[in-house]
């Protein structure tokens, strides 16, 4: 696979659809999709024939977050300009995304884990696949979120039900997703994006303007920078003070052979 494969972008009836592409790892953010992610997006940000964005992953997965095998080895995509480590990222703002004035739909096709999780709560609302799935296993492999978890989930499902996936590492389903609020719609697995793009045009029928600044006031009005900062503190003290490399692989390992045994 070329090294731009890995995110893959194409346009259409104004829509930009941005693709995680490494099935083989269940589309996990390696640093290479780390840098080109943002890419993409300023890409799609900067196009005058570009209205709507729509983030997806290539199947099964959207993506398993952060890429802990790499992550194992030598901790390379997180921190460095990705802002994963809770510090803002290379363009200045906080979370996984560039700045933006266009809307952002996540298409959610399968399993959006942990640091997926993240890049899912970014977006600015979310369609899921029958198939999909939700998980913040954060806890159990010792990765603290630095995306805005700790604030995006509980807005999207309540504090209480955010910590409870946050301590446990259970995963919703996406019936329990629409139930809870975490997505606006379920839909079959081969609707997805036509629904999803049909949604897009939507948006794509109103004003412009008015659309970005009504994003944008939304935006300022759900984002509370305090309580993104005491997240970035904590992420950033358990990298100095707790996280290992090697216990992240251990971890890692044992849950993939748990799996197995399942």
């Amino acid at each position: 696979m070329a090294d731009d494969d890995v995110v893959l972008y194409e346009v259409s009836e104004r829509i930009a659809t941005i693709t995680l592409n490494r099935p083989e790892a269940r589309n996990a953010l390696s640093s290479q999709v780390l840098e080109l992610l943002p890419e993409r997006m300023k890409q799609a940000e900067s196009d005058a024939d570009v209205d709507v964005l729509i983030l997806t992953g290539t199947d099964p997965a959207f993506t398993a977050g952060l890429d802990l095998k790499e992550l194992g080895s030598d901790g390379a995509n997180l921190g460095g300009g990705t802002g994963a480590d809770g510090s803002r990222n290379r363009d200045g703002v906080r979370g996984p995304f560039p700045r933006l004035s266009k809307p952002v739909i996540g298409a959610i096709n399968g399993v959006a884990v942990t640091g997926g999780l993240e890049l899912a709560l970014n977006c600015d609302f979310l369609v899921a696949s029958e198939h999909a799935k939700f998980g913040d296993t954060h806890s159990r492999v010792g990765v603290m979120p630095g995306w805005g978890l700790t604030v995006l989930l509980p807005q999207a499902i309540g504090v209480r039900r955010a910590r409870e996936m946050s301590y446990t590492g259970n995963f919703m389903l996406a019936d329990e997703a629409l139930a809870f609020g975490l997505v606006n719609h379920v839909v079959a697995h081969a609707d997805l994006l036509p629904f999803t793009r049909q949604l897009a045009l939507d948006i794509i029928g109103n004003d412009q303007p008015g659309v970005r600044q009504i994003r944008d006031t939304y935006f300022q009005i759900a984002t509370d920078d305090d309580h993104w900062e005491i997240e970035a503190r904590d992420s950033r003290a358990w990298r100095r003070t707790q996280f290992s490399p090697e216990a992240v692989e251990a971890r890692r390992a044992s849950i993939q052979a748990r799996g197995q045994q399942q």
